[in-house]
C-alpha cells in the first residue's frame, strides 16, 4: 500500500529529512555531482523541502539557495541567511521576477510533479508542461557550465524534452534512482555543463 511507510520513508525520518525524495537526489549527486560549496541553487517545487535542506548542506556558508513552492518550504532556520523561499508557482511573472533578481544559477532542479488525476495520458502531459517550463528557467537562468535535474513522468513526449537538453549541455541523460517506488513512472533527466 502506497500510504505505509517503506525503508526510504523510515530512514528519512531518522536523519532528519522531510520525504524520502531526498535519497533521490542523493543518488543523482552520487552518481553527477551537481552540488558543491558555494554554489547558487534554484530548487524548483522544494516543498516540503528534503532537496533543499540536502542541499543547503552539500553547498556549505558560502553557497545560496532560492526554494520556490506553492506550499510552504520547511527548512532549518539556523541557515536563513544561506537562503530565500519564494511561495508561488513560477509559472507566475512575480515569481520569475524573484528568481530573476537572485540570478544566475549553477544548478536548477526541479523535484515538481503535477497534481495527479490517475489518468496516465493526463499526467504525462501535465509533467511535461512542468519539465518546459524548467527547461526554458534553465535556459534563462543558468550560468554557462550550469547544470540541471528534473523530474518527468515516462510515458509521454519526453524524448522531446531530452533531446533538447542534449542541444544545450554538453551531457544530458536519463537517471532512475533505485529510490524510486517501484511503482512509480517518474525518471529524472540530467544535464550537465550548460553551453550558454
Amino acid at each position: 500500500m502506497r500510504n505505509k511507510p517503506d525503508h526510504y520513508s523510515k530512514k528519512a525520518k531518522e536523519q532528519g529529512y522531510q520525504a524520502r525524495s531526498v535519497f533521490k537526489l542523493e543518488e543523482i549527486q552520487n552518481r553527477h555531482t551537481v552540488l558543491r560549496p558555494g554554489i547558487k541553487v534554484l530548487d524548483l517545487g522544494a516543498a516540503p523541502g528534503s532537496w533543499s535542506t540536502y542541499s543547503l548542506k552539500k553547498i556549505g556558508p558560502k553557497g545560496f539557495l532560492v526554494a520556490v513552492d506553492l506550499k510552504p518550504v520547511d527548512l532549518p532556520p539556523k541557515l536563513k541567511e544561506n537562503y530565500k523561499v519564494i511561495q508561488g508557482s513560477f509559472k507566475f511573472q512575480g515569481v520569475i521576477e524573484q528568481i530573476r533578481e537572485i540570478a544566475p544559477y549553477n544548478l536548477i532542479m526541479s523535484d515538481a510533479a503535477p497534481s495527479t488525476t490517475g489518468d496516465r495520458f493526463v499526467d504525462t502531459c501535465r509533467s511535461f508542461e512542468l519539465a518546459r517550463l524548467v527547461l526554458d528557467l534553465a535556459k534563462e537562468y543558468l550560468i554557462k557550465g550550469g547544470d540541471c535535474i528534473m523530474k518527468i513522468f515516462q510515458g509521454g513526449d519526453e524524448r522531446e524534452i531530452l533531446m533538447e537538453m542534449k542541444n544545450i549541455f554538453e551531457n544530458a541523460k536519463a537517471f532512475k534512482p533505485k529510490s524510486c517506488r517501484s511503482e512509480s513512472y517518474e525518471t529524472y533527466f540530467v544535464g550537465k555543463n550548460f553551453k550558454g
